[in-house]
């Protein structure tokens, strides 16, 4: 029998309610939500619409953009000064902060295209005002065909805003075989006629624009940053006055990979340390030009931001597999803690199959550090232009890396093509003790992301009976506070329980809320599997896993975002539970099913359910009333 429940602010939780529906609870709510495998249908297609804005248009819808993800694109594109912020969603005790609002999801896709056209998310999208900048590197040859495919690709970003500086080079070339300047002027001038063919202005620069050799200074700066390769080349403001010019006439500027050694020659170099010396002279250049390298700057209604706002690199070959994956593409990349390890679990076999994944993984550490906080890098593959639309609007990968793994493996958006996104990203790591918490940094995230005053007594008492981990990204910009509840009242196995999840406001949408998910996937319900053996400071996969259960009110908007990541979930009140299954058990008794049909309820989920709301319903407040 549950005990009488707990009054806890003004919601009840109804445990006796929820055993007597116990046997339809498991029937109805023991459901992992599974929306990803659903594609939109497409729209309908006015004829009144131009074919090649149509498709434009199509593009747009099929980025699916919510309202913040066209708020921050305006805050890259739009008028200054910026729009007012619409009044957050209230706070919610248990439930994951405002920080990580950004996984609302106000969808953007009515039937008709007619009526969407109208709409003020896509004529925000529509009407750029200040216009940024990409470098671009295309990994040729290609044929006419796949050119083609790449151009509109890149016409698109430019009527959102998204002016490129390309760099093209030539895989197949060998360096210094006879005639290859010849061979990089053709293929650039290739480029340049796909890009006029599809209506855009471009301008080939034949001249070298960067400087063989390291900048002075570098050599004090090495010393000073050693997790991130320096550019073999370097540029100063002068140098790109072509550059600059063709960007302010409304051209796209096409380069080869030319620099200028000590004698003043023009000689080939590689296109990784041209891209990189461009990066870094263009946000010096944008500097002393007064301008503010983050996206919000405060400056004139017109005009053109030389600061890069992302790295695209296109090739055949698609991202940088993943072993979690089998091969398929990583999703989302967090730059400051994954780069050695997917140096280390990268097959041999795929040296043949993706020969520059390693090089262009590093070509996006270095450009990122140079480049604002909020860019990012995608390495994508020529079969899938559209998706730089969705990465420019959204900057968030194809399919979201803190999805569950089985629910990935079924994605029908994750195919070899799938591009890769890659962000600098926080360093992650895993506290065992409340000694080693930083109580002050923490008590900070956690207020200013719930934005209530945290009853530091009683929370920090509790912490040092019941905390088993605490996760924390960076120096506290977010951090999943995990506790282990129940184990003393009941006598039995204590529940594992998301007490807290918080990201810091200035944190979201930079990837901060998926790398910490995936970090908590990783030391709970995804324990014991190979692909939970990230470094984040944790078990790194060895374990057994267990489930995670946690909260959250039934108003709150981030629920959507919990739904997809759940097993299950149950309402009970003003509250929903959520769970999350412990992964190997999940694929243990999928296999003992084998072809014996589906079965509800395993012999372990018996009764679960009503510990857990008995044992979550006791669980004090964390803030001063």
């Amino acid at each position: 029998m549950i005990p009488p429940s707990v009054r806890q602010g003004s919601c009840r939780l109804v445990p006796a309610a929820t055993q007597s529906r116990s046997a339809q609870t498991f029937k109805a709510f023991y459901a992992t939500i599974r929306t990803n495998w659903r594609q939109s249908p497409a729209p309908a297609e006015p004829e009144d619409i131009d074919p090649s804005d149509k498709d434009f248009i199509m593009s747009i819808l099929r980025a699916n953009p919510s309202l913040r993800d066209t708020r921050s694109y305006l805050a890259s594109f739009g008028p200054r000064p910026k729009p007012p912020s619409p009044v957050s969603a209230k706070p919610t005790e248990e439930a994951a902060p405002t920080a990580i609002q950004e996984h609302k999801t106000e969808e953007a896709v009515p039937p008709d295209i007619t009526h969407q056209l109208h709409s003020p998310v896509v004529a925000s999208i529509l009407n750029p005002i200040v216009r940024r900048t990409a470098l671009v590197k295309i990994q040729a040859p290609f044929t006419d065909r796949q050119l083609e495919s790449i151009a509109t690709g890149m016409v698109y970003l430019e009527k959102l805003g998204l002016v490129s500086v390309i760099v093209v080079e030539n895989d197949n070339l060998p360096k210094g075989s006879a005639g290859e300047r010849a061979v990089l002027v053709e293929e650039t001038m290739r480029v340049v006629s796909a890009l006029e063919k599809q209506g855009a202005k471009a301008r080939p620069v034949l001249g070298a624009v960067v400087r063989l050799g390291p900048k002075p200074g570098d050599d004090e700066l090495s010393a000073q940053k050693r997790e991130f390769a320096v550019p073999e080349a370097h540029t100063f403001p002068s140098d790109l006055v072509h550059i600059r010019s063709a960007l302010y006439a409304g051209e796209i500027p096409v380069l080869p990979p030319l620099a200028l050694d000590s004698f003043c020659r023009s000689v080939r170099i590689d296109a990784n340390d041209v891209v990189a010396a461009l990066t870094r002279g263009m946000v010096e250049s944008a500097a002393q030009d007064g301008r503010n390298r983050d996206p919000g700057f405060d400056g004139p209604s017109q005009g053109m931001d030389l600061t890069p706002l992302r790295l695209m690199i296109i090739n055949k070959e698609g991202g940088v597999p993943s072993y979690a994956r089998s091969g398929l593409p990583h999703l989302l990349v967090n730059l400051n803690a994954e780069t050695s390890y997917i140096h280390d679990t990268f097959d041999p076999r795929w040296h043949a199959s993706h020969p520059t994944a390693l090089s262009n993984l590093a070509l996006a550490r270095t450009c990122l550090e140079y480049m604002p906080s909020s860019s990012s890098a995608v390495m994508v593959s020529h079969r899938s232009p559209s998706s730089l639309i969705a990465n420019l609007i959204t900057n968030k990968p194809a399919v979201s890396s803190s999805l569950p793994h089985a629910l990935l493996q079924g994605n029908r958006k994750l195919t070899p093509a799938t591009p890769t996104l890659l962000r600098r990203g926080l360093p992650i790591r895993v506290i065992r003790t409340l000694a080693d918490v930083d109580k002050t940094k923490l008590k900070a995230l956690l207020e200013q992301s719930f934005q209530r005053i945290l009853d530091e007594d009683s929370f920090w008492h509790r912490l040092e009976s019941d905390l088993d981990y605490v996760i924390v990204a960076g120096d506290y910009a977010g951090a999943a506070v995990v506790t282990r509840e129940g184990g003393a009242v009941s006598g039995s196995e204590p529940i594992t329980y998301l007490d807290k999840f918080a990201v810091l406001p200035r944190h979201q949408g930079d990837g901060t809320v998926d790398f910490l998910w995936v970090a908590l996937h990783d030391e709970s319900y995804g324990l014991g599997l190979p692909f939970s053996a990230n470094p984040n400071g944790g078990k790194e996969g060895k374990g057994e896993g267990c489930d995670l259960v946690w909260r959250s009110r039934t108003d709150n908007p981030v629920n959507k975002w919990y739904f997809e990541r759940s097993s299950g979930h149950v309402r009970m009140g003003c509250w929903v539970l959520f769970w999350c299954d412990a992964e190997v058990r999940l694929k243990t008794t999928e296999g003992r099913r084998g072809s014996q049909g589906l079965s509800y309820v395993e012999d372990w989920e018996h009764g679960r359910l009503v510990r857990w709301a008995e044992v979550v319903d006791r669980i004090p407040s964390s803030w001063k009333k």
